[in-house]
């Protein structure tokens, strides 16, 4: 505005002053290779100034120009803002519905323009995955990982989540190696590393993130002791796949003391122990765990093994019912390994006992062949009456 106002002002005082100055207004020679140019000072003066305003007007509309532009450049990405909005409300709308096309179509349209671009285009690779196009999966995953920059670890969470969809285990078990050394305690790192692991048989692996996921709390006390018994259990039907009884009795000796006295462990080794046919080293583990601790897993176990020496088991179950009672369970094993060794008698007793502290129709079913060999077959036939109808009853029940 100053430039105009002077401006003004100059071409005013021309006017004015030209007319005085018409007769002493010189003038000005200019020489080229081809023209000469002669005119006065004074319409050299107005030809520089009418150029100015030229100039001024030409700047002016260049201004206009790219203003016009700049707000309608900012209006269309404002509606693709506003639309890329709009259509990830509908997806999100889709995806309580189950519409994985739809989820997929409307998170990936304009989703450079939405607030989390990343996330809508993890939505698309899910919502991909669920319609089974590993192609557009894998592409909308590449996306995210170009809009996240710097932060990939949600974009690596979800490769790996959709590889174990895919069922590419041993992939999801390499991307989830690597997650668990940026974040070792993100919850759903740890989670699907529980996943990658029993799913590609890394029972050791698993076993060594127990006490990290205890920190974090991902599970309760009870599901991580059952997780636990799991990742063992797996890991002993691999030695013993491997090395059979020697290779399981091994990697047990290797075990740390902590380890080899839990009950649980002790009862999964001695089945593992029986269905390898080493029933020997089955029942010193049996009779050693008994003697630290009654427990139900452990006595299950004893009519599995036909002892060649029922003598110290039964002493061993002996003792455990001066120190607990005699319950039920012991009752009846005790029953099972007299049956075991033809000790007719002895096996009456001993499921007469069970059965009065609480009506078992196994338990029945033993005495009555514990009757039938010592000839017997009227009370016989009246337990495996009893049997029958409380069997009846259960089922009316």
């Amino acid at each position: 505005m100053i430039k105009v106002l002077i401006l003004f002002i100059v071409l005013i005082a021309g006017v004015i002053l030209g007319p005085l100055l018409a007769g002493h207004q010189g003038y000005v020679f200019i020489r080229t290779d081809n023209y000469d140019i002669t005119t006065s000072v004074t319409s050299l003066v107005l030809g520089f100034i009418l150029l100015q305003f030229v100039l001024l007007f030409l700047g002016w509309c260049y201004r206009r120009f790219i203003s016009t532009t700049s707000r309608t450049r900012g209006w269309v990405s404002g509606r693709k803002y506003h639309k890329a909005h709009t259509q990830t409300q509908k997806a999100l709308l889709k995806l309580a519905e189950g519409d994985f096309e739809q989820v997929e179509k409307l998170m990936s349209k304009h989703a450079d323009f939405s607030q989390q671009p990343v996330i809508n285009y993890l939505m698309a690779a899910e919502a991909a995955q669920q319609r089974g196009d590993e192609y557009r999966t894998h592409q909308y995953l590449d996306r995210a990982a170009e809009a996240a920059g710097s932060d990939q670890l949600p974009v690596d969470i979800s490769r790996v989540r959709i590889q174990l969809a895919e069922g590419e285990v041993h992939a999801a078990r390499n991307g989830i190696d690597k997650l668990l050394d940026k974040a070792p305690r993100h919850p759903e790192v740890l989670r699907l590393a529980e996943q990658a692991y029993l799913r590609s048989g890394a029972y050791q692996s698993l076993i060594e993130l127990l006490p990290v996921m205890a920190k974090v709390q991902l599970h309760n006390e009870d599901e991580l002791d059952a997780l636990k018994l799991k990742a063992y259990k797996g890991l002993m039907n691999q030695y013993m796949a491997e090395g059979g009884s020697d290779g399981l009795k091994a990697w047990w000796k290797a075990q740390p003391r902590r380890v080899r006295h839990e009950t649980a462990l002790q009862a999964f080794l001695a089945e593992h122990l029986i269905e390898c046919g080493d029933t020997a080293s089955a029942e010193k583990i049996i009779i050693d765990g008994l003697k630290q601790q009654y427990d139900e897993r452990l006595l299950l176990l004893v009519p599995k093994l036909n002892s060649e020496r029922p003598e110290v088991i039964e002493k061993t179950l002996l003792h455990l019912q001066k120190q607990n009672g005699a319950t039920p369970l012991l009752n009846s094993t005790l029953g099972v390994l007299s049956l075991q060794h033809a000790q007719w008698d002895k096996a009456e007793t001993y499921f007469k006992a069970a059965l009065a502290q609480r009506f078992d129709v196994q338990d029945a079913s033993w005495l009555a062949d514990a009757f039938d060999k010592q000839h017997k077959p009227s009370d016989a036939a009246k337990i495996r009456q009893d049997a029958l109808n409380h069997s009846l009853k259960q089922e009316r029940n």
